[in-house]
């Protein structure tokens, strides 16, 4: 009997050590996964927030109005819709900064210089830069799709514990590009 109280002893002691090297690693690990999660959520948010905004960049107003119709939106009422965008999914809309990628114009062979409209930081809202008149896609037959142009970062920090990618600052970006509809 003194042989398998022993060998059952010693199993258990085994079992603890291994636990104790391989916890931490599975911790670490499953802090990875909800870390990197996290990333990806901000970003198909920043992504669909920046599409909203394009949408109403490229949508006129209306018709029908008097004395301007079809008018499009300024820069702030853009910001307005990718702020309203990004409260919904609980994040800071002041974090968010616009990324402004060279762009052609539209219907210009020699890739002229495209119209920038900046929001005010002001009040809450992102700061946020449309451009309008932007080439969407090169065409080998017919005319060039025009259309306008939304970019945006957001801040991101990962947290790892025993790694070094702690306290490092990632941007996440997105830059969507729509059809107009004028």
């Amino acid at each position: 009997m003194g042989r398998w109280k022993k060998l059952v002893v010693d199993t258990r002691a085994a079992e603890i050590a291994e636990a104790a090297a391989v916890l931490p690693l599975v911790c670490t690990l499953l802090l990875g996964i909800y870390w990197f999660g996290r990333a990806y959520n901000i970003y198909t948010t920043i992504t669909h927030a920046a599409r909203e905004g394009a949408r109403a960049a490229s949508a006129p107003t209306c018709a029908t109005c008097m004395p301007t119709p079809n008018t499009v939106l300024s820069a702030d009422q853009v910001a307005d819709k990718i702020a309203q965008t990004l409260q919904a999914s609980k994040l800071d809309p002041t974090q968010v900064s616009s990324v402004a990628a060279p762009l052609c114009a539209c219907g210009n062979p020699s890739c002229g210089t495209v119209t920038v409209n900046c929001s005010s930081v002001s009040g809450g809202k992102p700061q946020v830069c449309i451009q309008f008149n932007v080439q969407l896609d090169n065409p080998t037959s017919g005319p060039a799709a025009c259309g306008v142009s939304v970019g945006v970062q957001y801040p991101y920090q990962f947290y790892f514990p025993f790694t070094s990618l702690n306290m490092q600052k990632v941007w996440l970006k997105a830059q969507v590009q729509m059809r107009g509809e004028y």
